[in-house]
């Protein structure tokens, strides 16, 4: 990118909600922890007692969705989401502030996006919570929707915060003076 200086008011900022994401991350990587513990112990007791374990199919399918939303955010920040690098590395040889350009675009659409998701996420959300929806069969296991509904929305804040801090860096970058050659 640009060797354009930071203002000390984004930093603070960025280090602030890089911990928070950075905290998501690691509940993710917990819940697939526990999620693996889950399954052996499941598989476990099929093989060698005759007794599975209850909710095993929908507790990993529910933990799947919020795994990806406790996780996602941190991908996008450190750079593991899929995107071609080959035409953006291509640009910024030749003009540093076009790739700047493009870079502001994606993560304006990308906050479009994902706004979408989070807004159209909110009445799901409050109708598993006000209707005590579950996942499950009545007599053998059922668990509450709701706090992966809930996993969703803060998953898509968290992303949004980081495209808007991608997208004030890169605007920053654009729109300065110095370090237009990388």
């Amino acid at each position: 990118m640009s060797n354009t200086p930071l203002p000390s008011w984004l930093i603070g900022i960025r280090k602030t909600i890089d911990l928070l994401t950075n905290l998501l991350n690691v509940f993710g990587t917990l819940l697939i922890v526990a999620v693996m513990a889950l399954i052996n112990a499941d598989v476990i007791g099929r093989v060698f007692f005759a007794a599975p374990v209850s909710g095993v199919p929908e507790i990993v399918s529910m933990s799947i969705v919020a795994i990806v939303f406790l996780q996602v955010p941190q991908a996008f920040r450190k750079g593991r989401l899929t995107r071609t690098e080959a035409v953006i590395d291509f640009v910024q040889k030749r003009a540093p502030k076009v790739r700047h350009l493009l870079e502001l675009v994606f993560s304006f659409a990308a906050i479009g996006l994902i706004w979408q998701l989070y807004w159209a996420s909110q009445p799901l959300f409050i109708k598993a919570w006000n209707r005590g929806t579950y996942e499950g069969t009545v007599g053998d296991f059922t668990a509450p929707i709701w706090p992966v509904k809930l996993i969703i929305l803060i998953g898509c804040g968290a992303l949004l915060i980081q495209l808007v801090l991608h997208a004030t860096t890169t605007g920053l970058q654009l729109f300065s003076r110095t370090g237009s050659r990388t």
